[in-house]
Parts: C-alpha cells; structure tokens; sequence
C-alpha cells in the first residue's frame, strides 16, 4: 500500500493541463473502514495537502458525525477522490474532475482496502463512474434513493457551500438521509 501511495503522490500526467501543478491528495489504509469517493481537490486543499481541509470538509465531517482527529485517522477513513489534484478553476466554480485519475488508480487502490465496508460517493462524477446505469435520472433522484445502493455503496450531493440551495429545496436530506448516514458510519466504527 505504501508504494502505491507513494506512485499516487508522484503522479505527474495531468501536470500539462493543471494551473497550479500536481499536488495529488489522497488518504488510505489497507485497514480503512470507510471510503470517501469526492471530487475533486479544491485550492486550499491542493495548497496544504490535507483532503477535505475546507469548508466542504467541515459540512462533511457534520453529516458524518464525526471530529477531524477521527476523520484523518486512515484506518478509519480513505478519501479517494476522483481526480486527485486540483483541476482549476471554471466559470462557476472548480472545473470537473480530470478523467485520468480514476481510471488509472481508484482499482489498484481498492484492492488494497480490504477492510473497507462502505464507499461514501459524493457527488456525480463519482456516482456516475460506480454506480453507472443503476443511478436514477438526477443527483437528486440517486441520493434520495440511498437506500438502494447499500451496503456497500451511501450516494451524497457535494457538501460545498455553493449546494445550500439545493439542502434548502430538499429538506428531507437533513430529515432522511442524515440520521441514516450517521448511524451507518458509527456502527462502522
């Protein structure tokens, strides 16, 4: 496991079309119990190297239920995005995922994580790209759906600031899905 984090953090094929270098981040264990399955990096966590080190994290780490010593112990927790350095920046935000890294990556680790029990997928890209032709029509059709997907697999929406609106409009999120995740991530742990 060692190695291949160390190949992961020496990855240099995206370095032509990423504005601010490489920088991948990633954290696994062979004995993590939870696999986080992002984005991609955002520009302060491209800059400390730590995964989830924003405000996105913080939400998380609530939905969760869980506090940051617990969330960077990688026994405990992998976090796996699907692109593992920051893209840039788009219009309207973060450009999406690169599409080389999960391809070349997520598998080879995966096979190392032989304790892991539950694949948190947050977001479309990575919901999209594990759960293929059994997601529903929207993001929010699949999170809804949630219960389909165990136990092996928890979709989420993005805990970015900029999905407020969209917590707001689903209230049944917070009321539904929340207590459920949490339970499932205690038991877990």
């Amino acid at each position: 496991m060692n190695d291949l984090l160390a190949q992961i953090k020496n990855c240099t094929l995206c370095l032509p079309y990423l504005e601010l270098g490489v920088n991948p981040v990633v954290q696994a264990s062979s004995k993590s119990k939870i696999i986080i399955i992002g984005q991609a990096p955002g520009r302060i966590v491209h800059e400390t190297g730590t995964p989830w080190n924003d405000k996105s994290g913080d939400t998380l780490r609530k939905w969760l239920g869980v506090y940051k010593e617990l969330f960077y112990n990688d026994e405990v927790f992998a976090s796996i995005p699907m692109s593992f350095c920051f893209p840039g920046k788009g219009k309207s935000g973060d450009l999406p995922p690169r599409k080389e890294c999960a391809p070349l990556w997520h598998e080879k680790l995966l096979t190392h994580l032989n304790d892991a029990q539950l694949i948190l997928l947050i977001g479309q890209y990575a919901q999209n790209y594990y759960l293929k032709d059994t997601t529903k029509p929207t993001l929010t059709e699949t999170v809804r759906a949630f219960e389909n997907y165990l136990p092996r697999y928890f979709p989420l929406p993005h805990p970015s600031p900029r999905n407020n609106i969209w917590q707001s409009k689903n209230p049944w999120f917070q009321e539904e899905v929340l207590p459920v995740l949490k339970t499932t991530v205690r038991d877990l742990i």
